[in-house]
């Protein structure tokens, strides 16, 4: 946790001085115009540091809560630093969206947000349509990098979400299982509950969109209590069956892997599917996970092999002794991605959020998400990209 501190005391000294961080760049060219371009992240400030700068937790202590939003952050500020050795001209404004003296309608309103270009978010879904309506507003683009749904916003061409959607998912996931297992039965397992509900309608849908004549989807709830029996009714020693686990719940998600596995070890014929919030369990690298694939997807996933992310690891290692978490890649990605659309098509930017230019770690397809109504609205912008990833004998693979 040493660069965590190091970077949030940075950070905090800057903040504390005023309601924002204002990194300004350099000159800009005569022809050139400079980018204004505002950062929302939740760097809970006031919970970590009193009013005379002293942290509250102590050094050993770092709190966790915290990590997230620092590392967005922390991506975004090494992007405007290749973006300015580039000669960019990008002035940067940092706000804590978990400020407890300001609300984000009173930051969105501010001086420092007049004449911006751009809006970045890390934020909460309830907070989402803050930063959605600024971006209306201002004819802007605004880029969320972590939430895999709308917020409730409507009928804005000017909202993006790096994330994908549940619906998105369920699709992206479905038209997978029906290319690569064909000959498979599918069974879903769930847990009771209403966003496990909204899941099954997804993938109903998903199923009757792909078309053609699709296989039997057996739905199965479980208690909270199951045992592996009551899952052995549904698959076989013959026949291979793919189990698909239909919540995002990690804990229920980790549990029936592990006893689908220990089917898997009796000579049942299984394969796991998961949800994209399976790409924060790394117990499934353990001995107790080893026996039969455990897949799931995710949207941002990177090889790391480009000179980009080489560079920010070399960096991370040699000056923060720590490992660029995913975040950072995303904060940075954001930034650079965001701010070379708007460098060549400026006020017209909104115009162009599904370009393919701009690809960094990974490929983005940024599509517009449409109203049902005559004629069809954007909703807003959504990235339906999605990377298909196996643990296989305790080792994380590509399974594209």
């Amino acid at each position: 946790m040493k660069r965590s501190w190091i970077a949030l005391s940075l950070l905090v000294g800057a903040l504390l001085t005023g309601p924002h961080l204002y990194l300004k760049a350099q000159p800009a060219a005569p022809s050139e115009k400079k980018i204004r371009i505002a950062l929302f992240a939740p760097l809970y400030l006031d919970s970590a540091f009193d009013k005379n700068n002293v942290d509250r937790f102590g050094a050993k202590q770092f709190p966790k809560f915290i990590v997230p939003g620092l590392e967005f952050y922390e991506g975004a500020l090494l992007a405007l630093d290749s973006l300015n050795k580039e000669g960019a001209a990008i002035d940067l404004v940092v706000f804590d969206n978990k400020s407890s003296t300001q609300s984000i309608t009173q930051q969105l309103s501010s001086p420092a947000c007049n004449e911006l270009d751009l809006i970045l978010t890390y934020c909460a879904a309830t907070e989402l349509k803050y930063f959605a309506a600024a971006g209306k507003e201002k004819k802007i683009p605004v880029v969320n990098i972590n939430l895999p749904n709308d917020g409730g916003v409507t009928q804005n061409p000017y909202l993006v979400l790096l994330n994908s959607t549940l619906p998105s998912q369920c699709q992206s996931i479905y038209n997978y299982i029906r290319t690569r297992f064909p000959k498979q039965q599918l069974v879903v397992f769930q847990k009771k509950g209403m966003l496990e509900a909204r899941i099954r309608t997804y993938i109903e849908e998903a199923a009757k969109k792909r078309g053609g004549t699709p296989p039997a989807i057996k739905f199965v709830e479980l208690s909270d209590s199951f045992t592996v029996q009551q899952l052995v009714p549904w698959i076989d020693t013959v026949k291979s069956t793919l189990c698909w686990v239909g919540s995002v719940e990690e804990n229920f998600g980790k549990r029936i892997s592990q006893q689908l596995v220990s089917l898997a070890k009796q000579r049942y014929k299984v394969t796991v599917m998961g949800m994209p919030t399976w790409d924060g369990i790394r117990e499934f690298s353990k001995p107790e996970y080893r026996g039969a694939d455990l897949l799931y997807c995710t949207p941002f996933y990177s090889p790391r092999t480009d000179s980009v992310s080489m560079a920010i690891e070399t960096f991370f290692n040699n000056q923060l002794y720590a490992r660029p978490s995913d975040l950072v890649l995303r904060g940075y990605e954001a930034l650079w991605r965001f701010s070379k659309l708007v460098q060549r098509y400026g006020k017209e930017s909104s115009l162009h959020l599904g370009s393919k230019s701009f690809s960094l770690f990974r490929e983005m397809d940024i599509q517009p998400v449409m109203t049902a109504g005559n004629p069809p609205l954007i909703q807003y912008y959504e990235n339906k990209r999605l990377y298909f990833l196996k643990w296989q004998d305790g080792f994380l693979k590509a399974a594209n």
